[in-house]
């Protein structure tokens, strides 16, 4: 066995990681040490023994397959070979004998492993991509490829994001989508994965990155100027693909069960328009004022992770996009997911459509009765529960509704349609404040408890998901703003608006005009009858003639249409709306890291007893400075060391993890991520 071991290997201890090594004795025995302990001594022939110690370093002390091949001067694929081997045939299985030859088996292994592949390709990667049904998949010569240039260690302030590069090519499959959609455009991404990472506001501030150290860990080969970054990005945009990026995208996180389909919360989040253009308006809550905008309504899981979302023109339509929301992934989901949304889809009208269509929901009551909810007695709230650290008691009972809606053309009638709702009645111990929801559950086993859960986790004691995001990410950036003539271009009518002025102070004038008639003094004539020219019979007179105005301003009010065209106003004025292709395309940068950064929290969790500070933790990794080295087989990073001993021991944990996944770059290189001292 003088090919056993590399010619030019000496017979000194070779390291074959944690603390293990081997030696070669001679040209039939291998010495096996744990820390220049000896263990055992193994010998070579028979061959079937040799196999066995093989194969029990790689399971039972689950040392790397190449470091073992490299010690023992074999290939790791025979590693592979006899690992699979023992499991489908046992030790007979590693016995070589003219009926079952090794290279039979290995070659039977090989066919094995590629219909397997073929198999998980087809059930996992080739999930009906968009780019697999009308268009080939996009390509990139190797040179071009990510991390495909060879450099020693080199410093990078940019070194932490790199866990979400793992995260996110491990598990989402980025480059599969960026590189598959866009070719050599997603490099623009690479520059979205870290402006997202990093908080970094817009393109026009990627001036202050240090581009050297940006380039290395984003694995590009140069890292554009701000004129490159708007040419790659309109090149992106002119494509029209985010429609269906996206589309696949949140199709791949549902079968992959990386998303919850328990409950989904529904909501929108305003985007905010300052220019010149005149666009239709949304909502501001917290001004409480018609602002220019868009609306993201977006749809998230109960752990936070965002499921899907679309942007509005204008003030959103929540209704028709909670009723609709079904039809959207139908044949993804097996089972309807409960939604959850807040006061804003309340509605008899809404709500009957959705208990025809089977639709489940969750959401809180328009318009309770305060005085009711506070005069029930205390011992009706019978389940008691806590959520975000307050106590809350719970009781449900029934709301019945009615609703009449059109039977059809040919009838011109109308149906009328009851059905009933659950209503939650929650108590707030802790502020002593009661309130109401409603739930529709027909196909799902939901307790009361559960129903109240649902809704307090959103609208409760905590807020809605956009405040986390924004306060770490640029959740609100819109890369360019193109603009489109909107297909909406109503308006309220105006002069419905005035009339209604009107008429508002007409009334207060007459109200006005009431009271002062009723304290005048009678004006009488030596007759005893009033006097035309009294102060009464004036106010009576103003009164009457205000209220003849009224009358005649309600009428017209009725006569006019509700709606016109802004063209009616001002034929060269139009709405514009602002086209949503660059900010889809930023958003599923967003969403991607977003849910990565879940992801890796759970994995952070078991690693760190403080569980409040364990968000802040994660991002302090993210931040943290390094080192990055890329060879011809693996992309390897080094981060800085927290200093705290507990921080440090869940970030070598968390980097562990990363390392395990056995990451790949699209030309194979593995991704390695490690904590220590700087190596150069």
């Amino acid at each position: 066995m003088s090919t056993l071991f590399p010619a030019d290997k000496s017979t000194d201890l070779i390291p074959i990681g944690n603390g293990f090594g081997l030696k070669k004795i001679s040209d039939d025995r291998v010495e096996f040490y744990h820390f220049d302990k000896l263990q055992k001594v193994v010998p070579v022939k028979p061959q079937i023994d040799f196999r066995l110690f093989v194969i029990d370093l790689a399971r039972s002390y689950a040392l790397k397959k190449s470091k073992i091949a490299e010690a023992l001067g074999i290939s790791r694929q025979s590693i592979d070979n006899w690992l699979d081997i023992y499991h489908q045939h046992g030790v007979s299985g590693l016995e070589n004998s003219p009926r079952t030859p090794t290279g039979n088996k290995a070659r039977e292994l090989e066919l094995q492993r590629k219909q397997e592949r073929e198999e998980l390709e087809r059930k996992e990667f080739q999930f009906n991509f968009s780019f697999d049904c009308q268009e080939d998949e996009k390509q990139i010569d190797q040179e071009e490829a990510p991390f495909q240039r060879e450099h020693p260690w080199q410093k990078s302030r940019y070194a932490g994001i790199f866990v979400h590069q793992i995260t996110l090519m491990s598990v989402w499959q980025w480059f599969k989508f960026t590189i598959g959609y866009f070719g050599e455009r997603y490099k623009l991404f690479q520059v979205f994965l870290l402006m997202v990472c990093r908080n970094i506001g817009s393109i026009e501030q990627t001036k202050h990155i240090r581009n050297d150290e940006a380039r290395v860990i984003l694995g590009l080969p140069q890292f554009p100027g701000k004129d490159k970054l708007w040419e790659w990005f309109y090149q992106a945009t002119g494509e029209c693909l985010s429609s269906r990026l996206l589309k696949d995208f949140f199709r791949f996180q549902i079968r992959r069960g990386i998303v919850n389909l328990c409950l989904w919360f529904i909501d929108g989040h305003r985007l905010g328009y300052t220019g010149k253009k005149k666009v239709h308006h949304t909502y501001n809550t917290q001004r409480q004022i018609p602002e220019p905008g868009r609306t993201n309504m977006v749809v998230c899981d109960l752990q936070g992770n965002v499921v899907d979302f679309e942007i509005q023109e204008g003030k959103s339509d929540l209704k028709s996009f909670v009723a609709n929301l079904d039809d959207r992934w139908e044949g993804e989901i097996e089972e309807k997911p409960i939604k959850v949304f807040d006061r804003e889809g309340d509605g008899s009208g809404f709500f009957s459509g959705m208990v025809r269509k089977g639709n489940p929901f969750v959401t809180w009551e328009k318009h309770s009765d305060s005085k009711k909810l506070n005069a029930m007695s205390a011992d009706l709230f019978s389940i008691s529960f806590e959520v975000n650290k307050k106590e809350y008691g719970v009781f449900e009972d029934e709301k019945k509704y009615t609703f009449e809606y059109a039977a059809g053309e040919k009838t011109g009638g109308k149906e009328v349609y009851r059905f009933s709702l659950r209503r939650i009645y929650l108590w707030n111990k802790s502020t002593g404040k009661r309130t109401s929801g409603l739930a529709y559950t027909p196909h799902n086993e939901v307790s009361t408890q559960e129903c109240a859960f649902a809704i307090l986790s959103r609208w409760g004691a905590s807020e809605n998901i956009f405040k986390h995001i924004q306060t770490r990410h640029p959740y609100n950036y819109q890369p360019g703003y193109l603009f489109h003539e909107s297909d909406n271009q109503s308006i309220a009518n105006p002069s419905i608006k005035d009339k209604q002025k009107q008429i508002k102070r007409l009334k207060t004038e007459t109200n006005k005009l009431y009271k002062q008639m009723a304290t005048a003094k009678e004006g009488l004539t030596k007759e005893g009858t009033p006097r035309q020219n009294s102060i009464k019979e004036r106010y009576k007179a103003e009164i009457r003639e205000n209220e003849l105005m009224i009358e005649k301003l309600l009428q017209e009010v009725k006569s006019l249409p509700e709606r016109i065209e802004l063209s009616l106003l001002d034929g060269n004025k139009s709405f514009k709306v602002i086209d949503n292709e660059g900010k889809n395309l930023f958003d599923f940068a967003t969403s991607a890291v977003w849910n990565s950064r879940k992801q890796m929290i759970e994995w952070l969790q078991p690693y760190y007893p403080n569980k409040n500070e364990i968000v802040d933790l994660f991002y302090a990794i993210t931040q943290c400075q390094g080192w990055i080295k890329t060879t011809r087989t693996n992309v390897t990073v080094r981060i800085e060391p927290l200093q705290q001993a507990s921080r440090r021991a869940a970030q070598e944990q968390l980097c562990r993890k990363l390392t395990s996944l056995g990451t790949q770059t699209p030309t194979g290189k593995f991704m390695i991520i490690e904590v220590g001292d700087s190596p150069i």
